[in-house]
């Protein structure tokens, strides 16, 4: 596989300026990637000043317990065993639990924590282990219950679960039923083409699927099952037993959510006044935290200004004695917001640096105050690892048309009407303007004549005239129709092109699914990329299959 790094204009600007110009940057950030020192410096504050920590031993065990129902591998479980040494440090990051893995980025994801954690213990001599952090917590199921395929007649298409409840809860407590898998499952078998590698993909599937109880079941499964030799290890924001060790922590979120959101505000300040435009919206009585009420939806809190909390909409009220109350004995009614995850997650575990896209390191700028306001530095920032992968008839198609990757990506439509206007014999375009300029120049005087023997008549003859050239551009349409009708097969390839690289005008690895390639080329391709010499440098890059 062929790998070039390609300029990408990921639409954050602070992201882009974090990567290549991180002194515009560094007023929001403990740690520049760029200097060779941080990663010692970072592992030092946690050898030394982090005061705020869960216990290990019962980390790993709880790790453990739901590793193994995802069929742990045996480096994972290794792993997972190093944590509970004090000089094992982690690499974490994540996303939401999504159907089959969700887009291509979640692998993207995964693949750079796997080779951050190689090289961050290569250059520190310590182990590091890799983390991802599965939002389970996570409750808007509409963006993580489907995947994207590209069908046989060029339409994007989606394979979705239905809502079993509608409830408002975490993804991880929402139950998938049997049938509902089946019925995803068979949607899938009927896309994918027949090839070589189709049988085993589907019964790694299927074992994703038989018996689990949730979207996050199955995605814990899939990622151990392509990245457990890797020595990757899962784990659930959502998981019970997780939750009773994120107690004191939960209390102290609760004890300073004031504090915290108003080191949060003074964070969005600064990005307005550094000209950014904060990525998420801090709200002025927020507290940052959501609550599960008794049927297990999922609740927002805002500080009610009487030392107590509300929903949204100010109908249902908790008190602070309440929060505390349920920090203590039951952790699991509490859940963070993208706020205060940053936090539990460096609470959890000894967070050298954490792997976030562009829209994550944005919001991320927010927290930096928030983090020293409870006695944290914020983890090195790490941007993810991005990918558009080129097949090799897409390639050949765009050989065939002389196109660049640039002109695949940002300039098709221009390239293809370029194309198209090269294959009129006829030169259709000029001689229609021809035409229409001749018709003028001959009618126009005779409109202006008619003028003297009635003035009505020369408004007349302008309505006419633009009949006549109304006529003569329909003609003009329908002779561009038939000649794209005559090419109708390059412009197919141009449109197959555009569909490969940037479905729906946006970036490949945000639409698709993994699954389409794993069925054409195997996992080859993962493994790769896995193993190939990349710097964590924030750029991204064309891989030609």
């Amino acid at each position: 596989m062929r790998i070039e790094i390609m300029q990408w204009d990921s639409g954050q600007p602070l992201a882009g300026d974090y990567s290549d110009r991180f002194e515009k940057t560094s007023a929001f950030f403990d740690y520049n990637p760029s200097d060779a020192d941080c990663w010692e410096a970072r592992a030092a504050w946690i050898d030394r000043e982090r005061i705020h920590g869960a216990d290990r031993a019962r980390l790993a065990e709880a790790l453990r317990r739901f590793n193994e129902r995802a069929g742990a591998s045996a480096e994972a479980l290794r792993s997972i065993e190093l944590l509970k040494d004090s000089r094992t440090l982690c690499i974490v990051g994540g996303q939401q639990a999504s159907l089959f893995t969700g887009p291509l980025l979640v692998i993207y994801k995964a693949i750079t924590l796997i080779r951050a954690a190689r090289e961050a213990s290569e250059k520190l001599g310590r182990p590091v282990v890799p983390v991802f952090w599965i939002a389970g917590e996570d409750h808007d199921f509409d963006e993580v219950n489907h995947v994207t395929v590209l069908t046989a007649d060029q339409q994007l298409q989606k394979i979705k679960l239905q809502h079993p409840t509608g409830l408002r809860t975490s993804v991880s407590r929402t139950p998938i039923s049997p049938e509902q898998w089946g019925e995803v499952l068979a949607a899938l078998e009927q896309t994918l083409m027949p090839t070589e590698f189709k049988d085993g993909l589907m019964e790694v599937l299927r074992s994703s699927t038989d018996g689990a109880v949730s979207l996050t079941d199955s995605f814990a499964r899939l990622l151990s099952a392509w990245f457990g030799r890797d020595g990757l290890v899962l784990v659930d924001s959502d998981d019970p037993e997780l939750r009773r060790l994120e107690s004191p922590m939960f209390r102290l979120l609760a004890e300073q959510s004031n504090s915290i959101n108003e080191a949060l505000l003074r964070g969005q300040d600064k990005l307005r006044a550094a000209g950014y435009v904060p990525q998420a919206e801090v709200s002025g009585n927020g507290a940052n935290l959501f609550v599960f009420d008794e049927q297990g939806e999922r609740i927002l809190l805002y500080a009610d200004g009487e030392g107590g909390y509300t929903d949204r909409k100010g109908e249902r009220r908790f008190s602070r004695e309440q929060l505390l109350q349920w920090a203590e004995e039951a952790p699991e009614r509490l859940s963070n917001n993208v706020m205060t995850r940053p936090l539990m997650q460096d609470y959890l575990f000894p967070v050298l640096g954490t792997i976030l896209g562009p829209s994550e390191i944005a919001y991320w700028a927010l927290t930096r105050e928030a983090f020293h306001t409870v006695g944290m530095r914020m983890p090195i920032v790490l941007p993810r690892l991005g990918f558009t992968l080129v097949e090799g008839t897409i390639q050949k198609n765009m050989q065939k048309y002389g196109l660049a990757i640039d002109d695949a990506l940002y300039r098709l439509d221009e390239k293809q009407q370029a194309w198209l206007r090269e294959q009129d014999q006829l030169q259709l375009d000029a001689r229609f303007a021809e035409v229409k300029e001749q018709f003028r120049a001959s009618y126009e005087p005779l409109i202006g004549a008619m003028a003297a023997i009635n003035p009505g008549l020369q408004k007349l003859g302008e309505t006419n005239l633009g009949k006549i050239i109304e006529q003569i551009d329909f003609l003009q349409h329908k002779a561009d129709d038939g000649l794209r009708a005559q090419y109708e097969a390059g412009l197919r390839q141009f449109a197959r092109i555009g569909l490969s690289l940037l479905p729906d005008s946006k970036p490949q690895e945000r639409v698709y699914n993994l699954l389409a390639y794993l069925n054409k080329y195997g996992n080859g391709w993962i493994r790769e990329l896995v193993e190939v010499p990349l710097p964590l440098d924030g750029k991204h890059r064309i891989c030609y299959m």
